[in-house]
């Protein structure tokens, strides 16, 4: 593969830029770094407010900012990627004298995910973007798939709606030239997408916009024809979860994740050891020399193993003798589907995420009936009735399969279904509120829906789950995304003295953490009200920031009755 890369010199005030930038970043996400200056008790909500507002400016990436290249995930030289036969523009052409960056065209053109193995492209780099985007902060300095809807919700609460329109604008750009809305903006993700909000962005934009004077219905049919790219990607023979007629997660690349393995510390040794220690939850995961087959040669790293090493350990037994252990490729590519649903990691889909592969899931599906819903929305905006027949018809069709397969009228919850165990889970988690969220639930369903809060309401807000398996995604940690999501489901269907409970509990404790570190974190701790943070596999940081935390506080913050906030902002003094 050739690769044209236009490099700087290495100058020392280049390579000191560099180390700058980098360190700036790993600072943005120290649990003690705060951007905001004391300010006085009687303020208010006012602190929590100017530094959200702030915040977007510091948290905006373009390529006016060296600080946009640096990858605090993975070591190696600043390089940008074009796409294949794109032009290099003014902008690009004088960012290695800038930035000390290369600039390198992508080996092909693309129009999926897949068609290019990230590991030819070394060494990886950030994919271009014309437009400025919000970043989420830390660790995470490109521009996220499903991060970004609740950082525009924010943007447009804000006032900020070019720059919310612009990360569309990006989104659509991604579809054109690198074959889907991608993970992040960065070469390694290059095989995965992520959750589908982008015609959910696109209306926010547009109603955000849209006055008697200004309806920009060009740029409306625009993001209408390149969005239909996204649907057709979920589509996709590889997407599709078994007989169901519903979609699954699917990344396309095999062996570990690149962004996983210089950050989160030593997780695929744990994931061998603890299906070493439960056999009866290891199918086929853990390879052992004498047991691989062709297929199954190892893609990732060969752990020595002593179950001594396991937490788990049964009382009085005594430690079996030390193996030698790969990961199955099958596990790889269930890891990586896992992280192209957003809930990396959760004990959702199996231990680990082990089994993401095997499921159609509540949240995708929900999304994917309010992606066909929009389409058919956007089309009558545009004029076209027929054509919004035939997605209204289609998103009816996956309603109904939703309901048959995802549904469990017994308990009054949505659970994702094993399309190959042919078994709905019986997994309580917080995703059963996007059915609601999406307006595809019955007014009875809504009700038992609510009914089931008491499962995950803690006193901080909603867990993601009821079991504490030690990582981010279960319990006790809640995160502001799918709290937005529940507290809009129940508001969908009436329940608007749940949904403002559960808004000021999260808010409350967003704002308490904010009055004692003057930072806001990428999750909480739903049960200690607190940012404290015991996760035990994948990334441990708790990061600050953070984008999508700032998008929905101000989301549900201007929902909450008017006697709500002034007794929250009091709260604060």
């Amino acid at each position: 593969m050739k690769q044209r890369i236009h490099s700087a010199p290495h100058s020392p005030e280049s390579r000191n830029r560099l180390i700058a930038v980098v360190l700036l970043s790993i600072a943005l996400s120290s649990p003690g770094f705060s951007t905001t200056p004391p300010q006085k008790a009687a303020d208010g909500l006012a602190p929590i407010q100017n530094y959200i507002s702030t915040g977007w400016d510091r948290l905006t990436r373009s390529l006016d900012d060296c600080e946009t290249f640096a990858d605090p995930k993975l070591a190696g030289h600043p390089t940008l990627y074009l796409p294949a036969n794109f032009p290099e523009l003014a902008d690009v052409q004088q960012l290695p004298a800038k930035c000390g960056i290369q600039i390198a065209h992508l080996p092909q053109p693309i129009n999926g995910p897949g068609e290019v193995d990230p590991a030819r492209i070394n060494p990886p780099g950030l994919l271009y973007l014309p437009e400025k985007y919000v970043v989420p902060g830390g660790r995470f300095n490109e521009m996220y798939g499903w991060d970004s809807y609740f950082i525009i919700r924010g943007l447009i609460e804000d006032g900020r709606i070019d720059l919310a329109r612009g990360m569309v604008d990006n989104f659509l750009f991604e579809l054109s030239h690198y074959g889907s809305i991608l993970n992040a903006n960065r070469t390694y993700y290059l095989t995965r997408s992520q959750p589908p909000f982008l015609t959910s962005m696109i209306l926010a934009v547009y109603e955000a916009e849209k006055d008697p004077k200004h309806e920009d219905r060009q740029w409306l049919a625009k993001a209408l024809t390149i969005a239909r790219l996204d649907l057709q990607l979920w589509m996709m023979a590889a997407h599709r979860a078994g007989g169901t007629q519903l979609a699954r997660y699917y990344d396309f690349g095999e062996g570990p994740a690149p962004e996983s393995i210089q950050d989160e510390s030593d997780l695929y040794r744990k994931v061998a050891s603890f299906f070493l220690l439960h056999p009866d939850l290891d199918h086929g995961y853990v390879v052992a020399p004498a047991q691989e087959s062709p297929d199954d040669s190892p893609l990732g790293p060969t752990f020595t193993i002593n179950t001594c090493e396991g937490t788990t350990k049964m009382p009085g037994r005594d430690c079996d003798p030390a193996k030698t252990v790969h990961l199955s490729r099958a596990y790889y590519k269930a890891d990586r589907a896992m992280r192209e649903s957003g809930f990396d990691i959760s004990f959702r889909f199996g231990p680990y995420g082990a089994e993401t592969d095997h499921f159609a899931p509540v949240c995708l599906n929900s999304l994917l009936y309010k992606e066909q819903m929009d389409l058919a929305r956007i089309y009558e905006l545009l004029g076209h009735p027929k054509s919004a027949i035939v997605f209204r018809r289609a998103a009816e069709a996956r309603k109904k399969q939703i309901q048959t397969y995802l549904w469990d009228a017994k308990r009054g919850i949505y659970f994702d279904f094993n399309f190959a165990a042919k078994q709905r889970s019986s997994y309580e988690y917080l995703s059963t509120f996007y059915p609601l969220w999406a307006g595809l639930a019955t007014p009875d369903q809504a009700r038992a829906v609510d009914a089931n809060l008491k499962l995950f309401e803690q006193p901080g807000g909603l867990a993601m789950s009821r079991n504490e398996s030690g990582v981010q995604w279960d319990y006790p940690y809640e995160w502001a995304p799918t709290i937005l999501i529940a507290v809009e489901g129940l508001r969908r269907y009436g329940f608007n003295d749940d949904a403002n409970r559960i808004s000021y509990k999260f808010l409350s404790t967003v704002a308490e953490n904010f009055r004692r570190d003057g930072t806001i974190r990428e999750k909480y701790n739903a049960v200690t009200r607190s940012s404290e943070s015991n996760v035990t596999a994948g990334y441990q940081q708790n990061v600050i920031g953070f984008g999508w935390t700032n998008g929905a506080f101000l989301c549900l913050l201007h929902a909450l009755p008017a006697e709500m906030k002034d007794r929250l902002a009091k709260e604060q003094q």
